[in-house]
């Protein structure tokens, strides 16, 4: 991207130059910008103008605080501020008389240009003699330095309808520029950017200010407000989404796993298997689509670079018990926190759900163990193949200073069908577990999937990898209850598997002529809502029909196993479990509250070790829940001000190909300027349009704060108007 300031005074044609310099590449293909301050527009008044153009859409819609290149329309404005921010390899272009020579000590270590577009201007007859217009001499002479043709130039002073004396000036000045390069290597330093605007009217060097206030007339003023983006308050782990997005809008990628890291261990697991609840009420849905938060969260994960380190030493130890996400991000964060964390496994490796029952085409194992790793290299302390029964969780417990206990959902839910055999009626999860391995092959079998989340659209996928000649899904309600992640649907049926919907199965008995079995399944319509909200499946009475098949695979759901616990324990999040020791245990993840999600299950094992924390040291770090009335949407925001633009996804392996493939199946974005399309919804990300169009030019950007002069603010509410995320708004006096 090219960013070009232009300094001037009104009525000389700054905003007109930057017009034409945005439209000579805005011809040539480029995304452009081109605006002015408007408030200064008054004939003699100090103003800045603003160009940028780029290859890529621009989204940006701030001043430019750190230009490539800068345009001085009137010498005597030489020393205000103009070099603030400017790059070192940058332009200083001069209307002046004099030669560059002339102005080296001012801008020493940059590169000057002169032309004398007044002179210019008036042999053409532009303008007056007082007040002579030089933006189309200057377009020429910006050409020269910027390798813009004179063709270019000439087509976009025709476009905008500057022809005749216009066209002969360009080609003059194009000609006349006169150029001064340092010699060796630039000694020029960027000046810190103070996001003030040059004096003006009201605040500089053309007289006092105004001796009315004007701000007494006012019966209203702007406010300044942060409210909660719906993806924050969506997401089960609690993560700061916009605050991410934010950072990799600006290609600060470490910076945005920084931000994940503070709530999540998981960044790139997520960004492969989180539902994205955050997409589904992502504000963009109501321009065009949602933000790809789910592949950004990848990118950040699988491409940023933070090293952590034990915020503390703390002496006290705390037991985790099951190494599925709960208590992998519980451990993580005591960790982060420097407690001692012994972790519990009954498996041979770390993960749970995450390594056993995702298949390596959504997850694949090294993206697991790094992320893993990056847990134990805190200081965790590993025991595996370490199956925990009641009466050691109670001798752990005498050995800790506290027990957490993320056992996940171990509780198989069944179907009696009349056959028990288990290589015909098989768990989805052992299938998963066992596939994952190696263990099993389906070749050349019809396999039967009962259910309809992601378990059942795992293993029937899984089945297609391994062999089997045809899968087909039965699920008794409809594709709009399926609890599966939306694309894993999508994807399976891309596949080749099929799906019977509103089918229930009532039995399976061995085929008559001794190949296979027949699957018995009856016909459902949809009743009244149950306990889930969704509507309940009713039986049809004589509707059987029957399905030809050699295995049957069940992904029916799972409960809590209990039985760790004393009898009658009644498990909830948060709750001290074992009330016979002094030693606290609780219960976090699918354990206490059956969400069933990854990304549900890191959110509490956040909050459990947070409230670990809290008990030992009183400090309570987990912030408030979010008050729901402060949740922005989108009849809240200016969505006109906003501009369409494409979602954008990364490279997936064609259906024809990844059947057969256990190949990891997406690719991720090739960058991260997905992110530029998020809107910062009701959080302020500098956009600067309440700046830009104060009539008053009262609303000032000091660094990254905002100031209001209410002394003659008349509280006319511009500024709210002009914020696209409702971060501004009018406080009646």
């Amino acid at each position: 991207m090219v960013e070009i300031r232009i300094h001037g005074r009104g009525g000389q044609g700054g905003v007109t130059l930057a017009k034409l310099i945005g439209t000579t590449r805005y011809l040539l293909g480029d995304s452009v910008q081109a605006f002015g301050i408007y408030a200064a527009e008054r004939s003699g008044a100090p103003l800045q103008a603003f160009c940028r153009y780029d290859t890529d859409p621009i989204v940006n819609r701030n001043e430019i605080y750190e230009p490539d290149h800068v345009i001085l329309l009137d010498p005597s404005l030489v020393g205000l501020g103009i070099t603030t921010g400017l790059k070192p390899a940058g332009w200083i272009l001069v209307n002046t008389h004099e030669s560059p020579d002339a102005f080296a000590d001012k801008f020493h270590g940059y590169r000057i240009a002169t032309i004398d577009a007044t002179a210019v201007a008036r042999k053409n007859k532009l303008g007056t003699e007082s007040v002579p217009i030089v933006n189309t001499a200057l377009l020429g002479a910006t050409a020269r330095l910027l390798g813009f043709t004179l063709d270019e130039v000439n087509a976009a002073l025709e476009h905008m309808g500057f022809v005749g004396n216009n066209i002969t000036a360009a080609g003059q000045a194009f000609e006349q520029t006169r150029t001064h390069e340092p010699v060796g290597k630039t000694d020029a330093k960027k000046r810190d950017v103070s996001h003030a605007r040059i004096p003006g009217l009201v605040d500089g060097n053309t007289g006092d200010l105004p001796r009315i206030k004007t701000g007494d007339w006012a019966t209203q003023q702007p406010r300044r407000q942060t409210l909660v983006p719906p993806c924050n308050h969506t997401c089960p782990a609690g993560n700061n989404v916009q605050g991410f997005l934010a950072a990799l809008a600006k290609d600060q990628t470490d910076e945005a796993l920084e931000i994940l890291l503070q709530t999540t261990p998981f960044p790139s697991v997520c960004g492969r298997v989180c539902p994205a609840p955050c997409m589904e009420v992502c504000n963009r849905i109501q321009l065009d689509e949602a933000v790809n938060v789910r592949e950004l969260e990848r990118y950040a994960g699988d491409h940023g670079n933070v090293k952590l380190h034990p915020l503390a030493d703390r002496s006290e130890k705390v037991a985790v018990i099951g190494s599925g996400p709960a208590g992998l991000s519980a451990a993580f964060h005591l960790a982060r926190l420097g407690y001692n964390i012994t972790l519990y496994e009954g498996g041979p490796d770390l993960g749970g759900l995450l390594r056993t029952g995702i298949p390596p085409y959504r997850l694949p194992r090294d993206v697991l163990d790094r992320e893993i790793n990056r847990i134990i290299d805190l200081g965790v302390d590993v025991v595996t193949n370490h199956k925990v029964d009641k009466q050691e969780l109670f001798d752990i417990a005498q050995r800790h200073d506290a027990v957490l206990v993320a056992t996940g959902l171990q509780e198989l839910r069944a179907l009696k069908l009349g056959i028990d055999d288990a290589g015909v009626v098989m768990q989805g999860i052992d299938f998963l577990d066992r596939a994952n391995g190696g263990d099993i092959r389906v070749d050349g079998e019809e396999v039967v999937v009962v259910g309809g989340g992601n378990t059942a659209f795992d293993s029937a996928r899984s089945a297609l990898r391994l062999g089997a000649k045809n899968v087909r899904m039965v699920y008794r309600r409809t594709r709009d209850e399926m609890p599966a992640i939306a694309e894993e649907i999508d994807e399976g049926i891309e596949e080749g598997l099929r799906i019977d919907y509103l089918t229930l199965p009532v039995n399976i008995a061995s085929s008559n002529d001794g190949n296979g079995y027949v699957l018995t399944c009856r016909r459902m319509q949809l009743g009244e809502p149950d306990d889930s909200g969704r509507r309940r499946p009713v039986e049809i009475p004589g509707s059987d029909f029957t399905i030809q098949c050699d295995r049957v695979l069940l992904a029916l759901g799972q409960s809590p196993q209990l039985s760790v616990f004393p009898e009658g324990t009644e498990v909830h999040e948060g709750d001290d479990l074992i009330g016979v020791i002094q030693t606290p245990v609780f219960a976090l993840g699918d354990l206490a509250t059956n969400d069933g999600t990854v990304t549900a299950a890191i959110g509490s094992g956040r909050r459990a070790a947070f409230h670990i924390h809290q008990t030992f040291t009183g400090e309570q770090l987990l912030a408030a829940p979010h008050d729901p009335d402060q949740v922005i949407g989108p009849d809240s925001m200016q969505m006109h001000l906003f501009q369409r633009r494409p979602h954008a996804e990364g490279f997936a392996l064609p259906p024809e190909q990844r059947r057969y493939t256990y190949e990891e199946i997406h690719h991720g974005l090739d960058d991260p300027s997905e992110a530029k399309r998020c809107l910062s919804c009701g959080v302020c990300n500098e956009c600067d349009r309440c700046v830009t169009f104060c009539p008053e030019g009262v609303l000032k950007r000091v660094g990254h704060e905002f100031v209001f002069d209410y002394s003659y603010c008349k509280g006319c509410g511009v500024c709210v108007a002009e914020c696209p995320r409702n971060v501004v708004f009018m406080s009646r006096l």
